[in-house]
């Protein structure tokens, strides 16, 4: 073996621990996993009231009890961050708050059947993250547009969330509010007798908690 070829060998194998504190390397070493903590995270779905005699109607609010997911979250490079979730749509439950004695159970059946959820056919709804950017916040944590793909009663769209994130000794926590027209998705707004009826857009208003996980 050559002079040379010893020397080269040489300096490969002392570059190799140099390499692994570039800013690339330092990417991988900030990039930390997250469990969804669904019995700390709350989904709240706010349903308006329209029509010519929306005054006789009122407001339902859906909250979700089945969240799950995984995100990961990179500090150095928030481009790098990824969010994956998932909502039994089973588990979209009306809220009893707000609503007349006994009608919890006939707004429940008329949301998960056909002209709604139709939970049968479509019993997940999911978000998968295409694209992450952001910046710190002025008082601390992060603010985001998540943008990603979310599929609801068999149709996927693109979806950009705006999200503030703080991130803890092991735990993150994201919230944010957004807007879905029921009919971008397939579904009917429901309507009693043609005058009585819930409004087309649905506000949604989140705080998801998740926990460290194993890589």
């Amino acid at each position: 073996m050559s002079r040379y070829t010893c020397r080269m060998r040489g300096w490969i194998l002392l570059s190799i621990p140099l390499l692994l504190f570039t800013p690339s390397g330092a990417v991988r070493a900030e990039s930390r996993s997250y469990q969804v903590d669904s019995s700390h995270s709350t989904l709240r779905i706010s349903v308006g009231k329209g029509g010519l005699f929306s005054f006789a109607g009122h407001e339902h609010e859906v909250v979700a009890t089945r969240l799950e997911g995984r995100v990961v979250a990179d500090e150095a490079d928030l481009s790098r961050s990824t969010v994956a979730l998932q909502i039994q749509t089973a588990g979209l439950e009306v809220a009893e708050e707000g609503e007349p004695p006994g009608d919890v159970p006939k707004v429940q059946e008329k949301m998960a059947g056909p002209e709604v959820l139709d939970v049968v056919r479509f019993p997940t709804v999911s978000f998968r993250s295409t694209a992450v950017r952001g910046k710190p916040g002025p008082k601390g944590g992060y603010e985001l547009d998540v943008t990603g793909e979310l599929s609801l009663h068999g149709v996927t769209k693109s979806l950009t969330l705006p999200v503030h994130v703080d991130l803890a000794e092991g735990s993150l926590t994201a919230t944010g509010r957004t807007a879905l027209r029921q009919t971008d998705y397939g579904m009917k707004p429901v309507s009693v007798a043609g005058v009585v009826k819930v409004k087309n857009e649905l506000r949604l208003d989140f705080s998801i908690v998740a926990r460290s996980a194993p890589d």
